[in-house]
């Protein structure tokens, strides 16, 4: 996985907000100062400052990240008294983040056999890595599953970077079922020759057992309770062939062969 980088603590305007009516939010956030470089997989930790009883901090994939107009993207799953008090935050208000936090993925090159795979919220890493890839000459095909049509952000943005699937729980959207039993991971998945996977655990495992099973790469970032962002609370530890190592700072992003009774 490619390394970590330079850390800040800063205070982010939010310029643009979306709350629906399934709970997930999105926040576009501008520095006044230029962004450090931001790259596809890390995460940041948001303080919440408008509620005295939540203490930690928030991690939170970076949804997308426009380097031009120094804009970080974030999508949230409203869940806890954390991501709810967030969602009552407004445009002009201020964030209190420290970024850019963990590893990333590994972006290939000119390469037309690549698949992405997201369920629910926590594909937001995939807009971000599909602009990447797309910018180093990948072709690429995008499955995202949800349980329903309005769980999907802004479905549109895939669209120039490549060939866009979907699956809902409920067939409000695309195939009807869940994303792992789509043609491209249940008929075609031996034809990638690498897959990235971003979303619930069981959903990961699933598509990290068939590609392993078609000796096809997969990496996937793993979503852990991260109360400190920098490895120093082991509250995120993970097992892996190695060793246990912190999600928060050899992660999020892993190969699933890295990874104890993954696959």
């Amino acid at each position: 996985m490619a390394q970590q980088h330079r850390k800040k603590n800063e205070e982010l305007t939010i310029v643009a907000k979306e709350l629906n009516d399934s709970n997930h939010l999105y926040f576009e956030l501008q520095a006044e100062k230029p962004f450090p470089k931001v790259f596809p997989g890390q995460f940041v930790q948001v303080q919440v400052r408008n509620n005295a009883e939540v203490f930690l901090r928030r991690p939170l994939s970076v949804h997308d990240w426009d380097e031009q107009n120094g804009i970080l993207s974030l999508w949230i799953k409203i869940a806890g008294k954390g991501t709810k008090s967030l969602s009552e935050m407004e445009t002009g208000q201020h964030l209190n983040i420290i970024y850019p936090l963990g590893n990333s993925f590994e972006i290939t090159e000119n390469n037309d056999d690549i698949l992405l795979v997201g369920g629910g919220c926590g594909a937001a890493p995939l807009l971000y890595l599909a602009r990447q890839l797309h910018a180093q000459g990948n072709k690429f095909h995008i499955l995202l599953g949800a349980r329903s049509e309005n769980e999907f952000l802004h479905p549109e943005k895939y669209l120039p970077f490549g060939e866009v699937n979907f699956m809902t729980e409920d067939g409000s959207k695309g195939g009807k079922g869940f994303v792992t039993q789509h043609p491209l991971l249940e008929k075609h998945i031996s034809e990638f020759k690498l897959i990235y996977a971003c979303g619930p655990e069981p959903m990961m495992k699933a598509v990290g057992k068939r590609a392993a099973k078609h000796s096809v790469p997969c990496q996937v970032s793993l979503e852990h309770m991260m109360a400190c962002g920098i490895g120093a609370c082991l509250c995120c530890v993970v097992s892996t062939h190695d060793g246990h190592v912190c999600t928060c700072t050899d992660g999020p992003v892993f190969y699933t062969h890295q990874l104890k009774d993954w696959i």
